[in-house]
């Protein structure tokens, strides 16, 4: 088993450098919807939520009300702490329990947006991290997302910066370009991971 480690900053296109991972073969273990499954309603990690930041957290139906619980603690480091230290452990627990699932040749893709602000690149043999230029980072999340520019620079000064990324980081996609470019990468990065890995077919790599 390769477990890698895949993390970018907001608007940098992770999301869509795993699909195109885990439509090659990897198993995708998603943080970000972990994150939602275990704070999903009737669950123990709502209930921790609620006694932290209170009822006004909770959308009309129950659940939680994510845009406004995000705007409490992005804006707010202490909040974000407070939060962190109800979710985390949840996400970790059951990403390793999806990890342990997966087969003793496969490479697992953790899909983790705060590796790096958590310190969780040892606990992976490779960091992937896709790079580009935080003033492209801006441009999407305002032009393509909607966010107010206000909104979008608090989201991105609450992430570790590029150079952090790029300081925990075996491999880097840029994805500056156009999708035809990023697929390109993407799959160079693939035949890389499976050289690493082994895998049935392939010539036993040296390493990355």
């Amino acid at each position: 088993m390769l477990t890698v480690g895949l993390t970018g900053g907001i608007g940098a296109g992770k999301s869509e450098v795993a699909r195109l991972l885990a439509s090659y073969g990897a198993v995708l273990v998603d943080s970000d919807r972990i994150a939602r499954e275990v704070v999903a309603p009737g669950t123990e990690g709502l209930a921790a939520v609620v006694a932290e930041f209170g009822t006004e957290v909770l959308a009309p139906d129950g659940s939680l009300d994510r845009p406004r619980l995000g705007a409490v603690v992005f804006a707010d480091e202490d909040r974000r702490k407070a939060l962190n230290a109800i979710v985390h452990p949840l996400v970790g627990a059951r990403a390793a329990e999806l990890q342990r699932s997966a087969g003793p040749d496969a490479i697992v893709l953790h899909d983790v947006p705060l590796l790096t602000e958590n310190g969780l690149a040892p606990a992976y043999d490779l960091v992937v991290v896709v790079d580009v230029d935080p003033g492209t980072q801006l441009d999407r999340l305002v032009r393509v997302r909607g966010m107010t520019e206000d909104d979008a620079r608090a989201r991105m000064a609450a992430q570790a910066s590029r150079a952090e990324r790029l300081a925990v980081a075996d491999l880097v996609i840029d994805n500056e370009g156009p999708l035809d470019a990023l697929e390109t990468q993407v799959r160079a990065v693939w035949e890389r991971l499976r050289e690493r890995a082994g895998t049935p077919g392939d010539a036993q790599g040296d390493g990355v």
